[in-house]
């Protein structure tokens, strides 16, 4: 199981919110790029970095802040948030990003979900974030009527290889994540689960790795010391299947 570490970039700096509450914010670093090199100092082999302006206006905030990342570490870096158009999705991956993530733009803009897949393959996933069972867009401002797991099964569909899935109430509350949830997405389709949201235990990650998931993202756990990025990655025992 691969993990994650975050990178929430907010007016171009490395932040977390509380359930996606933007009023509820806490600054951990003024450089995202800093923050990127720091991870992967500690082992990371992934980093997932979320446009949080992107993701409320659809428009790509903190270009620079990622493009700059992704230059500065040699680890595969994966990016969502605000991913609405192709002219991002391209942005992107000629500026070095291993994986784009479309979320709101997945239910409400099938046909271009489907030509991103159909261009670049495994390199495009798809992030579901859902409040009740429910899918959430525009930065979880909004919740659909749309189930995860029916979503899931017409991504399959169209190809998608990897979910991010998140649930919203578990975000930033260091409660652990919701495993009935993805249990049930897990078992839905074939493609790889992401787990986001909640992850703050050794116990958590032991038990994401022992049901098959794909990987598990960790952010406020991580800044707030909770669980050491290092010594995670230094206990094969748990992390890698």
């Amino acid at each position: 199981m691969i993990l994650f570490p975050a990178i929430d970039i907010r007016d171009g700096k490395c932040v977390r919110l509380i359930q996606g509450d933007y009023a509820q914010e806490i600054i951990y670093n003024d450089s995202p790029t800093n923050m990127a090199q720091e991870w992967q100092n500690q082992g990371a082999e992934y980093i997932h970095v979320v446009d949080l302006d992107g993701a409320k206006t659809g428009n790509s905030a903190n270009k620079q802040a990622i493009e700059a990342i992704a230059k500065s570490v040699s680890v595969p870096v994966q990016v969502g948030g605000g991913i609405r158009n192709m002219e991002i999705v391209d942005s992107h991956i000629e500026n070095g990003v291993a994986r784009v993530i479309i979320g709101t733009a997945a239910i409400q803009d099938p046909d271009f979900l489907k030509k991103a897949v159909e261009k670049y393959g495994d390199k495009i996933a798809v992030s579901i974030d859902a409040r009740n069972g429910l899918v959430a867009t525009d930065g979880w401002t909004e919740t659909s009527d749309v189930k995860a797991v029916d979503l899931l099964q017409d991504l399959a569909e169209i190809g998608v290889k990897t979910v991010v899935y998140t649930d919203i109430m578990k975000d930033g509350m260091l409660q652990g994540p919701n495993f009935e949830e993805l249990k049930i997405m897990d078992d839905a389709s074939s493609i790889d689960i992401i787990a986001s949201g909640g992850v703050s235990t050794e116990e958590d990650i032991k038990r994401l790795a022992a049901e098959d998931m794909y990987g598990a993202i960790i952010g406020k756990a991580l800044y707030e010391g909770n669980l050491s990025l290092k010594k995670l990655l230094g206990d094969d025992s748990h992390v890698n299947n």
